[in-house]
């Protein structure tokens, strides 16, 4: 348990060693010692502040997932912003719940993530919703409508393992005229290789339409 409220570490402490299936093994007012801490005691659960003295809980939440990938690490903070949430996910944190819920919610949220699950205070759905909708992409067109009839009959025949000589005298055009048709799909598509044309051709399923 790291938090630089000694006050609040002490209520903590309480409250969790009042259940039977937790105990507080170690304590810690900052970042840099909550890292000894765990190195020490190897707890399953570290419950982590993110505004404390040196170390601040952000930094020391990317050095404890990456050192020690077996200890979860439940965030415990005042700060509700969808930047925190976002950090504190995108650096490998198994929960976040707020300081103003901590005595309906933490409890539930450590032996949630304690088994191997992910927490977050009923709120942060809703802000993290909010967040991918403000971001979300455009929906993409379909880079087949890019092709013309002729281009994908052309990068079909291509995958399937056909040469421009062979394509050609299937589709009546000269071999040249299959090469143009083949630059010019690749150029619409970003393709580099015949093996980036098989591997398209494959998502697209385009070798199902023989």
């Amino acid at each position: 348990m790291a938090d630089d409220h000694a006050v609040l570490r002490a209520g903590l402490r309480v409250l969790l060693n009042g259940e039977p299936d937790m105990t507080v093994i170690g304590e810690a007012g900052s970042g840099d010692e909550a890292l000894r801490q765990i190195e020490a005691c190897r707890p399953d659960v570290v419950v982590l502040d993110l505004s404390m003295p040196g170390m601040n809980g952000l930094d020391a939440l990317e050095r404890i997932t990456a050192q020690y990938p077996q200890t979860r690490v439940l965030v415990l903070t005042m700060h509700a912003d969808k930047q925190y949430i976002l950090r504190v996910l995108q650096a490998g944190g198994a929960g976040y719940v707020l300081k103003s819920g901590a005595d309906t919610e933490l409890i539930h949220a450590i032996r949630h993530v304690s088994a191997g699950g992910s927490y977050l205070y009923p709120d942060a759905t809703q802000v993290l919703l909010d967040e991918y909708r403000g971001h979300k992409e455009p929906v993409e067109q379909d880079t087949l409508d890019l092709l013309s009839e002729r281009e994908r009959e052309v990068l079909r025949m291509i995958a399937l393992g056909y040469g421009s000589r062979e394509i050609g005298e299937m589709l009546f055009i000269s071999p040249k005229t299959v090469d143009t048709y083949r630059q010019r799909a690749m150029e619409k598509l970003g393709l580099e290789s015949r093996a980036d044309i098989v591997q398209y051709a494959l998502k697209k399923r385009l070798l199902d339409a023989e």
